[in-house]
């Protein structure tokens, strides 16, 4: 399933707060800035991050990291509260990044260690990449149908691993999406919208290598399904893949070596980087 997510039922224990403190202190961040009399703009300039971080950072869909926090407090007047604040940040993304269900945590844990990943998806949005509202409309329109309390524990899951695109240095990220994902519009019109915004956010930023395999292709490598190449630190390239909720963590070299081949042709046959964002910006301006 994308986002590498299963239906297995959760521990209560497992659920926290970490998603709606992140997107808490986006909301107060946008209030003191404005009472600061700043537009975004401005503030990007004085705290030298770009005005799209602001915007994202407010949103709640970047988590602002502590070293953000204690720079922009007495920017915006926030008189220590944000600085204050910074540690509990600094555990909470820590935490985040373990907390999953036991059998997601040898990927979580891989994952958020790698300094390497390669996403290639067919069916829907990469989990790193979704909107909460996106990621809403997956989890409750499944069969069989999840609880509430077991939807927004799922969102706030996937949302917390966000926190692995903020982070410095940063590891070699690449995504291949099939155009499909693109056209399919989970969540209605406004949802599809929003999510297109977010995969062009991230996509522009000179860290990440966004492809779209364009549908007209007459010619595709691999038509197996969606999957995870990972470079753990100091260890062996490995693959992950997840069918029908059954996840499955690769490390044979061969067969490994197989994912990495596919993998290197399907990004040679999509769209460039560059085409790939003019795509997406043609989509967002048919709606």
């Amino acid at each position: 399933m994308s986002g590498n997510e299963s239906d297995r039922p959760e521990r209560p224990s497992e659920v926290d707060g970490t998603a709606h403190l992140f997107r808490a202190l986006g909301k107060i961040i946008k209030v003191l800035r404005r009472n600061a009399g700043l537009s975004q703009a401005e503030l990007a300039a004085v705290t030298h991050c770009s005005e799209d971080l602001i915007s994202s950072i407010e949103r709640g869909v970047r988590v602002p990291q502590p070293d953000f926090l204690l720079q922009v407090d007495p920017v915006i007047g926030a008189g220590g509260v944000l600085a204050a604040a910074a540690e509990d940040v600094r555990e909470a993304v820590s935490r985040a990044r373990v907390r999953h269900p036991d059998w997601f945590r040898s990927f979580a844990k891989t994952e958020a260690e790698a300094v390497a990943l390669h996403y290639y998806e067919v069916q829907a949005v990469p989990g790193l990449l979704q909107t909460p509202s996106y990621a809403r409309s997956l989890f409750e329109h499944r069969r069989p149908m999840l609880d509430e309390a077991t939807v927004e524990k799922r969102v706030a899951d996937r949302i917390s691993r966000q926190t692995l695109l903020d982070t410095w240095p940063l590891p070699t990220i690449s995504f291949v999406l099939e155009e499909a994902v693109l056209l399919r519009p989970f969540g209605g019109p406004k949802v599809h919208r929003e999510q297109l915004l977010r995969i062009l956010d991230v996509a522009r930023r000179r860290t990440i290598d966004l492809q779209v395999m364009p549908q007209d292709k007459s010619e595709h490598p691999y038509l197996g399904g969606t999957f995870t190449l990972l470079t753990p630190k100091g260890r062996r390239e490995v693959a992950y893949t997840e069918v029908y909720g059954h996840p499955r963590l690769i490390t044979d070299p061969e067969e490994v070596r197989q994912y990495v081949e596919r993998y290197g042709i399907l990004r040679a046959q999509a769209l460039t980087k560059r085409e790939s964002l003019d795509r997406i910006e043609k989509l967002l301006g048919e709606q």
